[in-house]
């Protein structure tokens, strides 16, 4: 069956309108946003801290009954996956998963943030901070890379950078030692880039 002539531009507009609206809802600043089923959210997240390894180090600790702690491990920026990503960072999107994959490999901290800026404020960046790391070289990390490091200062920092080079990471970590207590440099051995 045809339909009149002036039929046709009424749906062929109203499909185009249709159109424009999903296509503008799919761009909006919102769309990366997920929506997020809570009990899955918390059964991913828990999934993904059982099955962190050495090179995920502990981050800030969380409270639980009776003034225990718990520890969150922190993702390696350069090889953590987009889900990882995804389950450990709380709203984050996929648009920001893929920035962070596309400036790999990160050198410093500082690559991080001016590579993230161009994204979001320096605020977001910083509580992105609180769940990734980039790996630390001994012999080569900047003073703000150097500073992931739970309980250094940029004094503290600046006085390893002047004790190079390291002849060995065991070198490194007795150096570090003085700076930091028992628990602080146990997170930095896992902050610490493969030799």
């Amino acid at each position: 069956m045809f339909l009149p002539l002036t039929v046709r531009p009424v749906i062929l507009s109203s499909t185009l309108l249709l159109l424009c609206a999903l296509l503008l809802a799919a761009c909006s600043p919102g769309a990366e946003k997920t929506p997020t089923n809570t009990a899955a959210t918390s059964n991913n997240t828990a999934a993904a801290n059982a099955n962190q390894s050495n090179s995920n180090p502990t981050a800030s600790t969380g409270n639980t009954t009776a003034g225990q702690t718990t520890a969150k491990a922190k993702l390696n920026l350069n090889t953590a996956s987009g889900n990882d990503f995804l389950a450990q960072i709380p709203g984050l999107g996929n648009k920001m998963v893929h920035e962070f994959e596309e400036y790999r490999p990160y050198k410093s901290v500082q690559q991080f943030r001016r590579e993230m800026g161009k994204y979001v404020p320096a605020e977001k960046i910083a509580e992105y901070e609180k769940y990734v790391y980039v790996p630390i070289a001994e012999n080569e990390s900047d003073a703000a890379t150097l500073q992931q490091i739970p309980g250094l200062d940029a004094t503290e920092a600046a006085a390893l950078i002047a004790g190079r080079p390291y002849a060995s990471r065991d070198a490194f970590l007795d150096k570090l030692s003085e700076k930091v207590s028992a628990d602080e440099l146990a997170v930095a051995k896992t902050y610490l880039g493969g030799q």
